[in-house]
């Protein structure tokens, strides 16, 4: 709010969206914004060794099927988003695709969300990538720590939007 009781305009002199002039945090509010088609793609990997991409692959892991429990942990977390980032929107999420790619020492993860509404879907596509990359982690971990527990070689990486389309309804 300005000095004078209005809502500050979200291209004010100091650029925030998401700050009213006294710096406050608060929500952007898109009510006035039509609603159109949108489609965000998000994509990361879990570098693993490759006795563990084998397992995966062949459905040897022992706490079950990691794939599988990864895309239902990426699903559940993009319907979720809006309950872990404090400014974000809750959307109507119309469609989530997960696509697994397995390298040699890597899981490569892409998640596609899709909605009609007036705001974007990006963090809802990194939120279905990094948990659903987490995911896989936690099915894999016994068969990833060292002698001292440790996990030297596993890391989640490359996580980011690879794709955003908007179009009008």
């Amino acid at each position: 709010m300005t000095d004078d009781g209005n809502r500050r305009d979200a291209h004010d002199a100091d650029g925030l969206t998401h700050t009213t002039a006294e710096g406050d945090v608060e929500m952007v509010d898109v009510g006035d914004k039509p609603d159109s088609k949108r489609r965000a793609v998000a994509r990361g990997e879990i570098h693993l060794a490759e006795a563990t991409v084998d397992a995966i692959e062949n459905d040897e892991a022992e706490k079950g099927d990691v794939l599988a429990t990864a895309r239902i942990g990426a699903i559940q977390a993009v319907k979720h988003t809006w309950e872990s980032i404090p400014m974000c929107h809750a959307i109507p999420v119309t469609n989530v695709d997960t696509e697994f790619d397995l390298r040699a020492d890597r899981v490569v993860l892409s998640v596609a969300v899709e909605t009609t509404g007036k705001t974007g879907c990006e963090m809802e596509a990194l939120q279905g990538v990094t948990t659903g990359l987490n995911t896989v982690w936690d099915m894999v971990k016994a068969m990833e720590k060292d002698a001292d527990g440790g996990y030297p070689g596993t890391a989640i990486e490359g996580v980011r939007v690879v794709e955003k389309e908007k179009r009008p309804r």
